[in-house]
């Protein structure tokens, strides 16, 4: 909501500018998805090695 208003805000003080924010939004998070599934990727591998070194602990230490 807030960033609506803000939106608005800039629509009426500058509306060039709040238009061509609007057209470039969604060009921008096209361009910043492949960035984005790389971090969800590369976090991914990360956990499965944390996973992977931390096994022999947990099935030394699993005393439940």
């Amino acid at each position: 909501m807030l960033t609506f208003l803000l939106w608005l805000l800039v629509f009426v003080l500058c509306w060039p500018l709040a238009l061509l924010a609007l057209v470039l939004y969604p060009l921008v998070w096209l361009l910043l998805l492949p960035f984005r599934l790389l971090g969800i990727a590369v976090e991914g591998v990360f956990a499965f090695l944390k996973a992977v070194l931390m096994l022999p602990a947990r099935l030394l230490g699993a005393r439940t």
